[in-house]
């Protein structure tokens, strides 16, 4: 990936974060919950007629191995609304309170049977499965029912992160723990949309983060 098409992400990323966390009216937080990513109208003939359909951003396909050793992929997270990151064990930085505000997600909704996490390992290197079932086992995890720890191919992760979640997912030796990555969790809906993006490293943002998750489950 250029150095170009890192700029327009890390923009793109900036201004969805920036929407995200602007304050909200009572009334707009009763909103649905708008499709966020690039979007194109194709157009197709149907019985004769031109009829015009939008194409909106999407996940792209993935497979990757949680912390139980089983291969996770898009399949195993269609028509399920999940909230997905990006972290490393043994990250000195935001990991951690990351995971004590996604830990706060998952108590809430790990009893709802449509509902999943996906913490992708920028470090799989280390992070292999039997060391994120531990990990996932000191934090109060103890089975991939809701929560998939994930690890893989690295450059795959990293592209997923940056193409697909539109976020912050790199290799940086100038950074602690040499990843650069950000605090995103980003919600997705049942078809693959990015429906919302917010900082995981601050409470009232994971606050809306709950309060929006139910507006998808219901649908």
């Amino acid at each position: 990936m250029n150095k170009s098409s890192l700029n327009k992400i890390f923009l793109i990323c900036i201004g969805l974060l920036l929407w995200n966390c602007s304050p909200k009216t009572t009334s707009e937080a009763n909103l649905p919950l708008p499709i966020l990513g690039n979007r194109h109208v194709q157009e197709f003939e149907m019985e004769g007629k031109i009829v015009q359909d939008t194409v909106y951003h999407k996940i792209a396909d993935f497979s990757f191995t949680n912390q139980e050793g089983k291969e996770i992929n898009n399949l195993s997270v269609e028509g399920k609304v999940y909230v997905a990151d990006f972290f490393f064990t043994s990250c000195p930085t935001i990991c951690p309170i990351m995971k004590t505000q996604m830990l706060r997600v998952y108590e809430r909704f790990k009893d709802q049977p449509d509902f999943l996490i996906l913490s992708h390992t920028l470090d799989p290197t280390h992070d292999t499965p039997e060391l994120l079932k531990d990990f996932a086992a000191k934090i109060g995890v103890e089975d991939d029912k809701t929560w998939h720890f994930l690890t893989g191919d690295q450059e795959k992760i990293f592209e997923i992160g940056q193409t697909s979640y539109m976020t912050t997912a790199m290799a940086d030796q100038n950074e602690l723990g040499g990843y650069l990555h950000s605090g995103a969790f980003i919600l997705v809906d049942q078809k693959g949309h990015i429906r919302g993006v917010y900082d995981g490293t601050k409470e009232d943002q994971v606050d809306r983060l709950m309060n929006d998750i139910p507006k998808l489950l219901q649908k």
